[in-house]
């Protein structure tokens, strides 16, 4: 407890001096034992990483709420886990469960993704016609394939995020009305740079500093990839909670077998 109330940090680890004259315990001890429980601290700046939810991003309210409210549990799931202790002592398996579940609560798309992958790939046959078929407001990614800005003879690739105009023209139409400056051959499709009425100009000058634009190949649209209709991912609580409620049960049924015998 003490341990927990000292800072660990080097500036301040004279605390743990400090909380173990309190306690009357051994200040390596203490300071040790302290660390072992902040140090899991460190995890939490991961969870607005993995669960973007939590910087209520385009989350409503009656969301942002449900958002607090999974994201407070899973905190608590990881802690019991952690240290070995929910309802009564937890058994090993117990502890590895109750971590799978609060990894579940703070990263359900991880699942999600595993199972089904957020964007269907089109090969480079079916490029042109799928760029003249996206409907207007379409956010698309597309796969640019072309020699290396500091190597030429070494091929590089990168994706970008556009969005589609209005669905007029061909594909070379519509690509250029967005500000990419392609020219459509061969049932190809080439890149040759942004037009100056791109908006994103950081895309633009990272591109220009990431493909060789005017070497002997020339960098073209390989593949695009649109986003899936998906499940929400929220449905992988259900088995979470589903093995939650299993070690909850186990472990009422061990407490209540413990009381009598301690009384």
């Amino acid at each position: 407890y003490f341990g927990i109330l000292a800072d660990d940090t080097p500036p301040v680890g004279l605390a743990a001096y400090a909380a173990a004259a309190i306690s009357r315990g051994d200040p390596i001890k203490t300071g040790l034992q302290g660390f072992g429980y902040d140090i899991r601290t460190a995890l939490l700046p991961f969870l607005f990483i993995f669960n973007t939810d939590l910087l209520l991003i385009n989350v409503g309210p009656a969301k942002a709420v449900f958002v607090f409210i999974v994201a407070v549990i899973a905190m608590l799931l990881f802690a019991a886990a952690t240290q070995g202790w929910f309802l009564t002592r937890s058994r090993k398996w117990e502890s590895v469960a109750l971590l799978l579940v609060a990894f579940t609560l703070f990263r359900p798309g991880f699942w999600l993704d595993t199972i089904e992958p957020p964007f269907e790939i089109h090969a480079a046959d079916q490029t042109i016609g799928l760029v003249e078929s996206l409907p207007e407001g379409e956010s698309v990614r597309l796969r640019l394939v072309g020699p290396d800005f500091d190597d030429p003879d070494k091929m590089t690739q990168t994706n970008i995020e556009v969005v589609m105009g209005p669905k007029e023209g061909t594909a070379e139409d519509r690509l250029m009305a967005i500000g990419l400056d392609v020219l459509e051959e061969d049932g190809k499709i080439t890149f040759s740079g942004f037009t100056w009425n791109f908006p994103d100009q950081d895309l633009k000058e990272r591109l220009d500093q990431e493909f060789e634009f005017y070497g002997d190949s020339p960098v073209i649209v390989e593949e695009v990839l649109t986003r899936r209709d998906r499940m929400p991912k929220e449905i992988f609580y259900i088995p979470g909670l589903a093995l939650l409620a299993l070690v909850i049960w186990l472990q009422r049924g061990r407490a209540r077998k413990i009381k009598p015998a301690a009384a």
